[in-house]
């Protein structure tokens, strides 16, 4: 047999092979694969969305704030949890009793809100998840709201604005000022950078005011008051608060364009700006947001029924505000001041780098009540105190000329220099032959000349 037969023959056995290779592996490697797709599926599944079936029998997944996949430990280790909050001892038993359908709409249609709160299933799927699996997280938010509901109110209250938007911020951020979403939202009410500077936050290398509980909730009672002037319905306002406006307005269009907008007699409809009306073309998260708001205002107000115990909360001390002028750290005033860092932190959440940069403006700084007198004795030795190593900027600095400069020539540098001496011996070539040109002219005159005049002499 040839070579050439040979190399066929055996060709054909390796790919036969590899084709019963591939029949024998594949089942154990596609078994592997759905193996792993479940258990990262269900995970997921059950924490970041839910699942709700239509009249018509379909499914429909609906996405969870990401505030509801908060980690309570995470919540619990915030410097005013670990502080000022403590978990109690409950007599109710720690199980969530089963109501009827007419007993939340019944509780729903009592509560004293402006805002209409509605009951269907999407909104029981979202109470059902914080009366059960984020039962302890509505414990903590429940302690830790007599922190924050008063500066959401009086915010709320300046604007005129409903008083149960003040639950907004739960599924915001869980209550939490230090929260940043996976989109660059940040502080209690998650204010994008965007929407933050367009009402007034300042937002910088140093300073962050979406993290100030008292400006960022000034801030989205502005916004709120904005978009209600757009919309008029307060439902729609808070599902452009998740999604922005324009996804908004696109939704409307988009539910008024599949529905006949002409009378019996031809005439115009208005158009129907109603969230339910336009629900299935909002984005999955926003699906998700006026019921799971809707569930934080029950879950609030009706905690007792599902026998959840609010933390006890020992309210921090009263505080004050200085105005510094210069720049100052925050160890520096704790140290010379007496307090604790932390704590001074968690008074001033809006300075990234604890770093109150009064030399730009005049800045706040929160203090203690008690310790703002203490502060405005001492302010000197604030300032004072490890300057040169809290606050490394220089303000000026020498350039050292008394030692040789060592230069490293880089390709464009030689490439500049070989042109300049190129330029410079062109220029010198140039000259020298204009030199020529003009002494041998002399020349040539001078010759014209000296035989001009020995004519005239004979």
């Amino acid at each position: 047999m040839s070579k050439i037969g040979k190399r066929k023959i055996t060709e054909k056995v390796v790919k036969w092979l590899m084709f019963i290779g591939l029949l024998v592996f594949m089942p154990l490697n596609m078994s592997a694969q759905a193996i792993d797709e479940d258990d990262d599926d269900d995970e997921p599944d059950e924490e970041d969305e839910i699942t709700v079936v239509d009249q018509n029998g379909d499914e429909e997944v609906i996405e969870f704030p990401e505030a509801m996949t908060y980690d309570l430990d995470s919540l619990l280790n915030l410097y005013m949890a670990k502080t000022y909050l403590d978990e109690q001892d409950c007599n109710m038993k720690d199980v969530n009793p089963e109501y009827s359908k007419e007993e939340y709409v019944d509780r729903l249609y009592r509560m004293p809100c402006v805002m209409e709160m509605a009951y269907n299933d999407v909104v029981q799927k979202f109470i059902d998840r914080y009366s059960g699996r984020l039962r302890r997280s509505i414990s903590y938010m429940l302690g830790a709201s007599n922190f924050y509901m008063p500066i959401f109110e009086e915010a709320l209250e300046m604007y005129q604005l409903p008083l149960e938007l003040k639950y907004l911020p739960i599924i915001e951020s869980a209550l939490n000022p230090k929260a940043v979403s996976r989109v660059g939202a940040a502080g209690l009410w998650q204010f994008m950078p965007a929407t933050g500077k367009q009402y007034g936050l300042k937002l910088n290398s140093l300073v962050d005011e979406r993290r100030d509980p008292v400006l960022s909730s000034q801030a989205a009672a502005r916004y709120l008051r904005d978009l209600y002037k757009i919309f008029g319905d307060w439902n729609l306002v808070i599902a452009a608060y998740n999604c922005g406006p324009e996804n908004i307005n696109k939704a409307i269009r988009r539910a008024n364009n599949t529905t006949s907008l002409k009378g019996e007699n031809g005439e115009p409809l208005p158009v129907v700006k109603d969230y339910w009306h336009i629900y299935p073309y909002l984005p999955r998260e926003t699906r998700g947001y006026v019921p799971a708001f809707i569930a934080a205002n029950y879950i609030m107000t009706y905690y007792s029924l599902h026998n959840i115990c609010p933390m006890t909360t020992r309210l921090p001390a009263k505080s004050d505000t200085v105005m510094v002028s210069r720049n100052v750290h925050l160890e520096q005033v704790a140290e010379v001041v007496g307090l604790n860092i932390d704590f001074l932190r968690s008074l001033n959440p809006m300075y990234r780098r604890d770093i109150v940069p009064g030399a730009t403006e005049p800045s706040p700084l929160r203090l203690p009540l008690a310790d703002v007198g203490r502060f405005i004795d001492l302010e000197d030795s604030v300032y004072n105190y490890r300057a040169n190593e809290l606050l490394t900027h220089r303000t000026e600095v020498e350039v050292r000329d008394d030692v040789p400069t060592y230069y490293h020539k880089s390709k464009r540098t030689a490439k500049r220099g070989k042109k300049a001496r190129v330029s410079r011996k062109a220029r010198a070539t140039k000259s020298r032959a204009k030199a020529t040109r003009k002494k041998t002219a002399t020349r040539k005159r001078a010759s014209t000349k000296r035989k001009s005049t020995r004519k005239r002499r004979r």
